[in-house]
């Protein structure tokens, strides 16, 4: 599981869910002149606890996996993401409707809830149930929420004097022949020289590869990405033939429209197609 796949708004999420599981331990039904409450963990607010607490928990857990997983699986025909917000608006709702409710049933004899006020819990289980509902529905609207939630890792920085720009923490250092970033570009010469044999892109009988662009119009560069993202093959077919992690660098080799030619450490190349948010090193 990998934190650093997840969303603002998975983190709103996730956080509105363990702030409610705290509201729940707190009093929501508090006696008066009294030291006697309840909380939602009492029989006597059930279903609250289920819909509520449980409700969050699960959409929480449900937002966490389905960042991490590799394809979209769906469960009764919608998948986990789906089902996060769907739990949460659920948690919302029912938050919404727990501050009208009363202690003690009304049933014609007087006032039985006289004495009785909301605690802390209710209105903390208001508060934090509506936000969760509000987070994940704003969740993949708002780009606020959209962006990560943490960023790639920084690349160490060197000495003064020292040697070219580190790699991140965690990163083991690229083998002799691959590049590092703000370091000199040691991979495909072709692209700098222009006498390397490629397939076109999308296919067909292998030709000599143009002469690259000026530098002007496109120079590698080392990227990290913000969560995992998919490398497909050059050649059209659509297959996937890695996948680029936060915290590693890759080397982005050329451009072509809005996508990327990207090669990993150990010497793969492929068409990264969602190029957006990613940190150039």
């Amino acid at each position: 599981m990998n934190i650093r796949s997840l969303t603002r708004g998975d983190g709103a999420v996730i956080g509105a869910a363990v702030l409610l599981l705290i509201a729940s331990f707190l009093p929501f039904f508090s006696i008066d002149h009294t030291d006697k409450s309840v909380s939602s963990w009492s029989p006597a607010l059930f279903p609250l606890l289920p819909v509520v607490t449980l409700g969050a928990l699960a959409s929480a857990a449900a937002a966490f996996v389905a960042r991490n997983q590799p394809a979209e699986k769906k469960i009764v025909g919608l998948s986990l993401q789906q089902w996060s917000t769907a739990l949460a608006v659920i948690v919302g709702w029912a938050a919404l409707w727990s501050a009208f409710s009363n202690a003690v049933p009304d049933v014609g004899q007087g006032d039985a809830n006289s004495g009785v006020s909301k605690g802390a819990g209710a209105w903390l289980t208001l508060i934090f149930g509506l936000a969760m509902a509000a987070a994940a529905v704003l969740a993949d609207r708002l780009p606020a929420l959209q962006a990560p939630l943490m960023g790639a890792p920084k690349p160490a920085q060197q000495p003064y004097g020292a040697g070219p720009q580190g790699q991140p923490y965690g990163v083991t250092p690229p083998q002799a022949g691959y590049g590092y970033p703000g370091g000199a570009q040691s991979v495909d010469p072709a692209y700098a020289q222009g006498g390397h044999q490629a397939a076109p892109f999308g296919g067909g009988a292998p030709q000599q590869a143009a002469p690259a662009a000026p530098a002007a119009d496109f120079t590698a560069f080392w990227f990290a990405v913000p969560v995992p993202r998919p490398l497909y093959s050059e050649d059209g077919a659509g297959g996937q033939i890695a996948e680029l992690t936060p915290g590693t660098w890759y080397l982005a080799v050329e451009q072509r429209g809005q996508s990327l030619i990207a090669q990993t450490q150990d010497g793969r190349r492929g068409v990264l197609q969602d190029s957006s948010g990613i940190q150039r090193g």
